[in-house]
């Protein structure tokens, strides 16, 4: 074993950095959430109080909340979700940029709550996926964040450089659990004029 010298600082003015290419990118994403607050109820107080300087969720890079859902990648579901507001929620969500998470904040939100009436969607992930869910009503700021800490440590299990050189799989819309296709207090589908449904064809015949 040869002699212990002590490193010069002289010979050490570079250096590198050995990392994955996926580390690198799931890093930079889940340090840097821009969250699109939809604040449909009183869950929506709370959430305004995570991004308060009392509970700072800048601590965590998910301060910058955009109200354009096109510079957005985080949706947090705020509240009491109607079927009259339901379509206006997944634009929404369809507008945002791949990759995109969601986050149901509260009961009302992750099951329908108290709510159990037909004009209340039961649950967002009926109508787009869901990646966290909050339980409370309304629940604490701090567990807020809590969830978005287990969303960041989901961010980084991601593979975004292996799925980007996959084959292309063609995927179809996403719909959620799919419980409802339409909205429960909708007794037929809506059809177009001049469309006749098959029924009809049959019971005709």
């Amino acid at each position: 074993m040869g002699s212990l010298k002590p490193a010069d600082a002289n010979q050490n003015k570079g250096g590198f950095l050995a990392t994955r290419a996926d580390a690198l990118v799931n890093w930079g994403r889940k340090n840097s959430l821009w969250p699109m607050p939809l604040g449909l109820s009183c869950c929506g107080i709370e959430m305004m109080s995570m991004l308060g300087p009392r509970f700072d969720l800048a601590r965590f890079g998910a301060e910058a909340a955009r109200f354009t859902p096109r510079q957005c990648d985080l949706m947090i579901v705020a509240g009491t979700l109607t079927w009259k507001m339901a379509e206006a929620a997944r634009t929404i969500y369809d507008q945002m940029p791949e990759p995109k998470w969601v986050i149901a904040m509260g009961v009302c939100s992750s099951s329908g709550g108290m709510y159990d009436s037909y004009s209340v969607v039961q649950g967002v992930d009926m109508i787009l996926p869901v990646d966290v869910y909050v339980p409370g009503c309304p629940p604490r700021p701090d567990a807020v964040i809590d969830a978005i800490l287990k969303l960041q440590t989901r961010i980084e299990r991601e593979t975004p450089v292996r799925d980007l050189l996959a084959t292309p799989v063609t995927e179809g819309w996403e719909e959620g659990t799919g419980r409802f296709k339409r909205q429960p207090n909708k007794s037929n589908p809506t059809r177009r004029d001049g469309e006749v449904a098959e029924a009809e064809v049959e019971a005709a015949q």
